[in-house]
């Protein structure tokens, strides 16, 4: 009979801790389901599916409406409440050195995936010439346009992401340099932050049916694009990401905090993960991905600072597809690519198109030109690699956007020691109960 009084106690010890799963995970469950359903549509209406679209569509645009008042109030009030400027050089130089370091190793990864399965042996595409080549300008003017603008108005557009970047520290240092004339103002930065932040969760309340629609529509019209020797591309990138994604993200947010920094990242990177999957932006993504490092516990300045820097500039899955992209040219063309001269130009292109290239204008596309003149391979290679990185792109940006949160964990990790974690931040308020996307890192029983 003790077994039985055990079992008994046992089953309600259950079914309270399955009702307090479903409770903390209940809004990322609404938006996977959301993501699956649309998924489920989009393959068995195909190209019908994008009736549905506009629906998905409504979603997006407010997310990127949102988005430049967000990133401007979060880094300008993050700066602005820095105790010093040699806090914000740290962060952004472990911050450099972080995204450079996992640059290469998702480089190094592809190429070992290639290695191995050798893929891309036998591939044959029929190559067309590409039409309307894009004109890009000098690098000179690329850069300018890269970091300002020449008016006002178009710092408040999501095109010059860069742009407002550097606006918004500027203003978060001039504020803090004049010491209590601008705690009015920092305050008000600060007030903005959090205004916007309650906005997120407000529009979050219709992704699951914005992500479903869109996510129906993005499968309806990548099936058709998904056939002949374009397969192997899928078959090739889509596990290799799958796999970085776990593996390494669970490795980074081991580095950072060990298994209590497993739980915490994986409890709460649901939500970034399904709207980077669905919309195929790093920066839609930015809003979850601050509320998501604030959940986790990475230090405003750090997470505030990262994050949006990081959808511009940090692209692990972009340089995951930067080798793939060589290694599938190379084939096209019946060249050896494993060859060490090929492989560290590969890297080095890589860690270009994920770091640099990434966040200026016209960036991917200049990547792309940069793999043809680099290999010397023919202008109607262009056309090739354009459609890879179509079928390639929602994972891709998937890995990009939360590649973004391991690191600002690990940037806390290097900054403020291995206790990080134990550190709260008084100023920041509590999400309530009834928030999106309330999940946090199960307790160790």
């Amino acid at each position: 009979m003790p077994s039985t009084a055990g079992a008994a106690r046992t089953q309600p010890r259950s079914s309270s801790r399955l009702r307090s799963i479903l409770r903390n995970y209940r809004f990322p469950l609404f938006i996977l389901t959301g993501v699956v359903i649309g998924a489920i549509i989009g393959l068995i209406f195909g190209e019908r599916a994008t009736v549905i679209k506009p629906f998905g569509t409504l979603f997006i645009n407010m997310m990127f409406t949102l988005v430049v008042p967000l990133v401007f109030f979060s880094i300008s009030s993050a700066v602005a409440g820095m105790s010093s400027a040699t806090r914000l050089g740290k962060i952004l130089g472990s911050m450099l050195g972080i995204f450079a370091i996992t640059g290469i190793v998702s480089s190094i990864v592809m190429i070992a995936a290639l290695w191995i399965t050798n893929a891309a042996e036998g591939v044959q595409v029929e190559m067309t010439q590409p039409e309307d080549v894009e004109e890009v300008g000098s690098i000179g003017d690329q850069l300018v346009s890269t970091f300002v603008v020449d008016d006002f108005s178009k710092i408040l557009s999501a095109e010059h992401m860069l742009a407002l970047i550097v606006f918004a520290v500027i203003v978060g240092i001039a504020t803090s340099s004049i010491g209590e004339t601008g705690k009015p103002f920092a305050a008000f930065l600060s007030s903005g932050a959090e205004v916007f932040l309650k906005f997120t969760s407000i529009i979050m309340y219709y992704a699951p049916i914005g992500l479903g629609a869109y996510f129906a529509a993005l499968i309806g019209e990548l099936g058709a694009q998904l056939v002949g020797d374009y397969v192997r591309v899928f078959l090739v990138y889509y596990p290799v990401a799958i796999v970085y994604f776990v593996v390494a993200f669970t490795l980074y947010a081991f580095l950072a905090g060990g298994r209590r920094g497993i739980s915490a990242f994986w409890a709460n990177i649901i939500e970034p993960t399904a709207i980077s999957l669905g919309t195929s932006s790093s920066v839609a993504a930015i809003p979850a991905n601050l509320r998501a490092g604030k959940r986790i516990g990475v230090p405003r300045d750090i997470r505030e600072t990262i994050v949006p820097i990081g959808a511009t500039i940090h692209m692990e899955g972009s340089s995951l597809s930067a080798i793939l992209k060589i290694a599938f040219l190379f084939a096209v063309f019946q060249r050896d690519f494993f060859t060490p001269g090929n492989i560290l130009i590969g890297i080095a292109v890589a860690l270009l198109a994920g770091m640099v290239m990434a966040g200026i204008p016209s960036g991917g596309f200049i990547g792309e030109l940069m793999i043809i003149t680099l290999y010397g391979f023919p202008a109607a290679a262009l056309p090739i690699i354009q459609i890879i990185g179509t079928v390639i792109d929602p994972p891709a940006t998937t890995v990009n956007s939360v590649g973004d949160q391991a690191s600002s964990m690990m940037v806390a990790r290097a900054l403020d020691g291995k206790d990080w974690m134990d550190r709260t931040d008084e100023s920041e308020e509590i999400e309530s109960d009834d928030t999106p996307a309330e999940a946090v890192a199960p307790e160790n029983s």
